[in-house]
Protein backbone atom coordinates (compact mmCIF):
# COMPACT_ATOMS: atom_id res chain seq x y z
CA UNK A 1 0.00 0.00 0.00
CA UNK A 2 1.58 3.26 -0.72
CA UNK A 3 1.06 6.09 1.69
CA UNK A 4 0.88 9.93 0.08
CA UNK A 5 4.17 11.56 0.47
CA UNK A 6 2.64 14.34 2.48
CA UNK A 7 0.55 12.08 4.87
CA UNK A 8 4.33 10.54 6.10
CA UNK A 9 5.32 13.93 5.86
CA UNK A 10 2.49 14.87 8.76
CA UNK A 11 3.13 11.83 11.07
CA UNK A 12 6.61 12.53 10.96
CA UNK A 13 5.96 15.96 11.99
CA UNK A 14 3.09 14.76 14.58
CA UNK A 15 6.37 12.15 16.20
CA UNK A 16 9.04 15.06 16.51
CA UNK A 17 6.66 17.30 17.86
CA UNK A 18 5.39 14.67 20.56
CA UNK A 19 9.30 13.66 21.11
CA UNK A 20 10.42 17.44 21.21
CA UNK A 21 7.47 18.09 23.65
CA UNK A 22 8.33 15.05 26.02
CA UNK A 23 11.98 15.58 26.20
CA UNK A 24 12.16 19.41 26.68
CA UNK A 25 9.84 18.39 29.95
CA UNK A 26 11.70 15.96 31.18
CA UNK A 27 15.71 16.25 29.79
CA UNK A 28 16.54 16.69 34.01
CA UNK A 29 19.70 18.90 32.96
CA UNK A 30 18.57 21.18 35.51
CA UNK A 31 19.33 21.27 39.42
CA UNK A 32 16.73 21.27 41.98
CA UNK A 33 14.50 24.42 42.06
CA UNK A 34 15.23 26.80 45.26
CA UNK A 35 13.61 30.17 44.70
CA UNK A 36 11.39 31.18 43.80
CA UNK A 37 13.27 32.69 40.06
CA UNK A 38 14.11 29.37 39.60
CA UNK A 39 10.70 28.55 37.96
CA UNK A 40 10.96 31.11 35.37
CA UNK A 41 14.40 30.04 34.33
CA UNK A 42 13.44 26.88 33.86
CA UNK A 43 10.89 27.44 31.67
CA UNK A 44 13.17 29.20 29.65
CA UNK A 45 15.40 27.18 29.16
CA UNK A 46 12.91 24.11 28.80
CA UNK A 47 11.29 26.23 25.78
CA UNK A 48 15.01 26.05 24.32
CA UNK A 49 15.19 22.69 24.57
CA UNK A 50 12.13 21.78 23.24
CA UNK A 51 12.75 23.76 20.17
CA UNK A 52 16.31 22.53 20.18
CA UNK A 53 15.34 18.99 20.21
CA UNK A 54 12.93 19.60 17.57
CA UNK A 55 15.51 20.88 15.42
CA UNK A 56 17.61 18.41 15.51
CA UNK A 57 15.58 15.55 15.16
CA UNK A 58 14.41 17.16 11.52
CA UNK A 59 17.85 18.08 10.70
CA UNK A 60 19.62 15.02 11.78
CA UNK A 61 16.28 13.14 10.50
CA UNK A 62 17.09 14.59 6.65
CA UNK A 63 20.58 13.86 6.49
CA UNK A 64 19.81 10.43 7.52
CA UNK A 65 17.30 9.98 4.85
CA UNK A 66 19.56 11.50 2.01
CA UNK A 67 21.90 9.47 2.80
CA UNK A 68 20.01 6.20 1.82
CA UNK A 69 17.47 7.92 -0.61
CA UNK A 70 20.19 8.93 -2.78
CA UNK A 71 23.29 6.82 -2.38
CA UNK A 72 25.26 6.21 -5.48
CA UNK A 73 23.34 3.20 -6.62
CA UNK A 74 25.47 0.68 -8.63
CA UNK A 75 26.53 1.31 -12.25
CA UNK A 76 25.89 4.98 -11.62
CA UNK A 77 28.86 6.99 -13.31
CA UNK A 78 27.79 10.60 -13.71
CA UNK A 79 26.47 13.06 -10.94
CA UNK A 80 23.34 14.32 -10.47
CA UNK A 81 21.34 17.06 -12.77
CA UNK A 82 22.82 20.48 -11.95
CA UNK A 83 20.49 22.92 -9.38
CA UNK A 84 20.98 26.05 -9.16
CA UNK A 85 19.64 26.29 -6.40
CA UNK A 86 15.10 26.58 -4.56
CA UNK A 87 14.25 30.13 -3.49
CA UNK A 88 11.69 29.54 -1.74
CA UNK A 89 13.41 27.16 0.43
CA UNK A 90 16.07 29.26 1.05
CA UNK A 91 13.24 31.75 2.50
CA UNK A 92 12.02 29.45 4.65
CA UNK A 93 14.98 27.96 6.14
CA UNK A 94 15.59 31.69 6.85
CA UNK A 95 12.79 32.75 7.84
CA UNK A 96 11.97 29.71 10.40
CA UNK A 97 15.06 30.52 12.54
CA UNK A 98 14.46 34.53 12.74
CA UNK A 99 11.24 33.49 13.93
CA UNK A 100 12.63 31.80 16.62
CA UNK A 101 14.92 33.80 17.71
CA UNK A 102 12.39 36.27 17.55
CA UNK A 103 10.22 34.44 20.21
CA UNK A 104 13.12 33.35 22.43
CA UNK A 105 14.32 37.14 22.40
CA UNK A 106 10.89 38.15 23.67
CA UNK A 107 10.31 35.50 26.31
CA UNK A 108 13.75 35.96 27.93
CA UNK A 109 13.07 39.44 28.18
CA UNK A 110 9.84 39.09 29.78
CA UNK A 111 11.57 36.69 32.37
CA UNK A 112 14.27 38.79 32.62
CA UNK A 113 12.43 41.74 33.30
CA UNK A 114 9.88 39.97 36.07
CA UNK A 115 13.12 39.33 37.56
CA UNK A 116 13.77 43.20 37.98
CA UNK A 117 16.69 43.07 35.60
CA UNK A 118 15.49 46.40 33.60
CA UNK A 119 13.34 48.33 35.48
CA UNK A 120 13.42 47.09 39.61
CA UNK A 121 11.62 49.67 40.35
CA UNK A 122 8.72 48.38 38.77
CA UNK A 123 9.11 45.10 39.76
CA UNK A 124 5.90 44.06 41.31
CA UNK A 125 7.07 40.90 43.06
CA UNK A 126 9.29 41.29 45.91
CA UNK A 127 11.02 38.47 45.67
CA UNK A 128 12.21 38.45 42.67
CA UNK A 129 15.78 38.78 41.13
CA UNK A 130 17.06 42.56 41.29
CA UNK A 131 20.48 43.13 39.81
CA UNK A 132 22.16 47.20 40.13
CA UNK A 133 25.92 48.44 39.62
CA UNK A 134 26.73 51.41 41.61
CA UNK A 135 29.99 53.24 41.05
CA UNK A 136 31.27 55.95 43.38
CA UNK A 137 31.91 58.63 41.41
CA UNK A 138 33.49 62.47 42.05
CA UNK A 139 33.55 65.34 39.80
CA UNK A 140 30.91 63.91 37.52
CA UNK A 141 30.96 66.51 34.23
CA UNK A 142 28.33 65.80 31.78
CA UNK A 143 30.18 68.07 29.03
CA UNK A 144 32.90 65.26 29.67
CA UNK A 145 32.86 61.45 28.11
CA UNK A 146 31.63 58.81 30.66
CA UNK A 147 34.83 56.65 30.53
CA UNK A 148 36.40 59.97 31.56
CA UNK A 149 33.82 60.89 34.76
CA UNK A 150 34.60 57.25 35.68
CA UNK A 151 38.02 57.60 36.32
CA UNK A 152 37.26 60.63 38.92
CA UNK A 153 36.54 58.30 41.62
CA UNK A 154 35.97 59.45 45.69
CA UNK A 155 34.10 57.44 47.83
CA UNK A 156 32.93 61.36 49.94
CA UNK A 157 30.88 62.17 46.43
CA UNK A 158 27.17 60.78 45.36
CA UNK A 159 27.11 57.61 43.97
CA UNK A 160 26.23 57.22 40.15
CA UNK A 161 24.06 54.35 39.11
CA UNK A 162 25.30 52.13 35.97
CA UNK A 163 23.82 49.73 34.35
CA UNK A 164 20.27 48.70 35.66
CA UNK A 165 19.41 50.98 38.40
CA UNK A 166 18.90 50.42 42.10
CA UNK A 167 16.77 47.78 43.33
CA UNK A 168 13.01 48.06 44.54
CA UNK A 169 12.93 47.61 48.50
CA UNK A 170 9.39 46.47 49.62
CA UNK A 171 8.47 48.64 52.10
CA UNK A 172 6.69 45.57 54.13
CA UNK A 173 9.61 43.68 54.53
CA UNK A 174 12.92 44.46 55.10
CA UNK A 175 15.54 42.68 53.59
CA UNK A 176 18.18 40.71 55.28
CA UNK A 177 21.07 42.63 53.63
CA UNK A 178 24.47 41.05 53.64
CA UNK A 179 27.80 42.32 51.96
CA UNK A 180 29.38 39.27 50.37
CA UNK A 181 33.32 40.27 49.17
CA UNK A 182 35.15 37.54 47.13
CA UNK A 183 39.12 37.45 47.08
CA UNK A 184 41.42 35.13 45.70
CA UNK A 185 40.21 32.23 46.83
CA UNK A 186 37.36 32.58 49.48
CA UNK A 187 34.18 34.68 50.10
CA UNK A 188 33.79 36.75 52.84
CA UNK A 189 29.68 37.27 54.27
CA UNK A 190 29.31 40.69 56.38
CA UNK A 191 25.92 40.61 57.64
CA UNK A 192 24.51 44.09 58.37
CA UNK A 193 22.37 44.07 61.30
CA UNK A 194 24.35 41.87 63.47
CA UNK A 195 27.87 42.22 62.22
CA UNK A 196 28.37 38.24 61.53
CA UNK A 197 30.99 37.58 59.52
CA UNK A 198 31.82 34.16 57.79
CA UNK A 199 33.24 32.24 54.89
CA UNK A 200 29.58 30.39 54.81
CA UNK A 201 26.36 32.15 53.70
CA UNK A 202 23.29 31.16 56.39
CA UNK A 203 19.84 32.69 55.85
CA UNK A 204 16.18 31.48 56.46
CA UNK A 205 13.61 30.20 54.01
CA UNK A 206 11.14 32.27 52.78
CA UNK A 207 12.85 35.50 53.93
CA UNK A 208 13.69 38.13 51.25
CA UNK A 209 17.87 38.99 51.16
CA UNK A 210 19.90 41.28 49.08
CA UNK A 211 23.40 41.08 48.81
CA UNK A 212 26.05 43.50 48.20
CA UNK A 213 28.76 42.44 45.75
CA UNK A 214 32.13 43.54 45.48
CA UNK A 215 35.07 41.69 45.15
CA UNK A 216 38.79 43.04 46.51
CA UNK A 217 40.92 42.05 44.47
CA UNK A 218 40.25 40.90 41.09
CA UNK A 219 36.72 39.71 39.30
CA UNK A 220 34.94 37.15 40.34
CA UNK A 221 31.62 35.62 39.69
CA UNK A 222 28.79 34.50 42.78
CA UNK A 223 27.08 31.79 41.31
CA UNK A 224 24.37 29.14 42.80
CA UNK A 225 22.83 26.74 40.51
CA UNK A 226 19.92 25.61 42.56
CA UNK A 227 18.86 29.12 42.68
CA UNK A 228 19.59 29.73 39.33
CA UNK A 229 21.67 33.09 40.55
CA UNK A 230 24.96 34.30 39.08
CA UNK A 231 26.72 37.72 39.45
CA UNK A 232 29.53 39.16 38.48
CA UNK A 233 31.93 40.25 41.57
CA UNK A 234 34.02 43.25 40.58
CA UNK A 235 36.61 45.24 42.06
CA UNK A 236 35.24 48.88 42.75
CA UNK A 237 32.04 48.67 41.76
CA UNK A 238 29.11 46.73 44.13
CA UNK A 239 26.39 45.12 42.55
CA UNK A 240 22.79 44.61 44.01
CA UNK A 241 21.03 41.10 44.23
CA UNK A 242 17.67 40.32 46.24
CA UNK A 243 16.47 37.12 45.97
CA UNK A 244 14.15 34.59 48.10
CA UNK A 245 14.95 31.20 48.50
CA UNK A 246 11.55 28.99 49.54
CA UNK A 247 13.51 25.52 50.02
CA UNK A 248 15.75 24.60 52.86
CA UNK A 249 18.82 22.83 52.48
CA UNK A 250 22.80 23.01 51.73
CA UNK A 251 23.95 24.69 48.17
CA UNK A 252 27.51 24.87 46.39
CA UNK A 253 28.50 28.59 46.04
CA UNK A 254 30.62 28.79 43.27
CA UNK A 255 33.22 30.99 41.61
CA UNK A 256 32.17 31.08 38.04
CA UNK A 257 34.80 33.92 36.84
CA UNK A 258 38.55 32.58 36.75
CA UNK A 259 40.30 34.35 39.10
CA UNK A 260 43.61 32.26 39.66
CA UNK A 261 45.86 29.70 39.85
CA UNK A 262 43.47 28.13 42.59
CA UNK A 263 40.18 29.41 41.15
CA UNK A 264 38.68 25.65 41.58
CA UNK A 265 38.86 25.49 45.47
CA UNK A 266 37.29 29.17 45.67
CA UNK A 267 33.93 27.74 46.66
CA UNK A 268 31.10 28.10 49.70
CA UNK A 269 27.81 26.92 50.65
CA UNK A 270 24.77 28.33 51.12
CA UNK A 271 22.79 27.45 54.30
CA UNK A 272 19.33 27.35 54.08
CA UNK A 273 17.66 26.97 57.10
CA UNK A 274 14.29 27.79 58.87
CA UNK A 275 13.71 30.81 61.02
CA UNK A 276 14.99 29.30 64.56
CA UNK A 277 18.22 27.16 62.92
CA UNK A 278 19.30 30.63 61.81
CA UNK A 279 18.30 32.87 64.31
CA UNK A 280 20.77 30.22 66.40
CA UNK A 281 23.38 30.23 64.22
CA UNK A 282 23.36 33.99 64.52
CA UNK A 283 23.73 34.17 68.59
CA UNK A 284 26.75 31.47 68.25
CA UNK A 285 28.75 33.55 65.72
CA UNK A 286 27.76 36.70 67.09
CA UNK A 287 32.15 36.83 68.04
CA UNK A 288 32.16 37.96 64.33
CA UNK A 289 31.46 41.38 65.81
CA UNK A 290 34.49 41.81 67.79
CA UNK A 291 37.23 44.33 67.12
CA UNK A 292 40.15 41.41 66.92
CA UNK A 293 39.66 38.93 63.82
CA UNK A 294 41.95 36.72 64.72
CA UNK A 295 39.10 35.61 67.22
CA UNK A 296 36.64 35.44 64.26
CA UNK A 297 37.64 31.31 62.58
CA UNK A 298 35.18 31.77 60.51
CA UNK A 299 35.96 35.19 58.97
CA UNK A 300 39.62 33.37 58.54
CA UNK A 301 40.44 30.86 56.26
CA UNK A 302 43.56 30.35 56.87
CA UNK A 303 42.56 29.02 60.32
CA UNK A 304 41.67 25.87 61.35
CA UNK A 305 38.05 25.08 60.65
CA UNK A 306 36.17 22.24 60.26
CA UNK A 307 34.70 23.62 56.97
CA UNK A 308 36.11 21.96 54.53
CA UNK A 309 36.08 24.69 52.13
CA UNK A 310 38.14 26.82 54.61
CA UNK A 311 40.55 23.97 54.85
CA UNK A 312 41.32 23.77 51.02
CA UNK A 313 42.93 27.53 51.59
CA UNK A 314 45.60 26.01 54.45
CA UNK A 315 47.30 24.43 52.20
CA UNK A 316 47.51 26.73 49.35
CA UNK A 317 48.46 29.83 52.11
CA UNK A 318 52.03 30.46 51.32
CA UNK A 319 52.02 30.18 47.54
CA UNK A 320 48.32 32.26 47.38
CA UNK A 321 49.84 35.15 49.16
CA UNK A 322 46.98 35.91 51.43
CA UNK A 323 48.02 37.05 54.86
CA UNK A 324 46.19 37.71 57.86
CA UNK A 325 46.99 41.63 57.57
CA UNK A 326 44.95 41.72 54.65
CA UNK A 327 41.81 39.72 56.23
CA UNK A 328 42.28 42.12 58.98
CA UNK A 329 41.98 44.91 56.69
CA UNK A 330 39.29 43.56 54.84
CA UNK A 331 37.50 42.63 57.83
CA UNK A 332 37.53 46.49 58.98
CA UNK A 333 36.59 48.14 55.84
CA UNK A 334 33.37 45.75 55.64
CA UNK A 335 32.39 47.10 59.11
CA UNK A 336 33.20 51.04 58.25
CA UNK A 337 31.31 50.39 54.97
Amino acid sequence: MNIPSNIITLILGILITLISLWYGQNHGLMPISASENADQVDDLFNLMMTIATGLFLLVEGVLVFCIFKFRRKKGDTADGPYMEGNVPLEIVWTAIPTVIVFILAIYSFEVYNSMGGVDPEATQDPGTQQIAYTQEVSNFDSENSWDENLLAMDPSEKQIALGLGSPAEDQSEAPLEINVQGLQYAWIFNYVDSGVSSGDLHIPVNRKVKLNISAFDVIHAFWVPELRLKQDAIPGREAQVVFRSNLEGDYPIICAELCGAFHGGMKSVLYVESQEDYENWVQENTFASEDNPDETVAFNPLSESKSPHQQILTSYAEEMGVEESTLTTLKHHQLQD
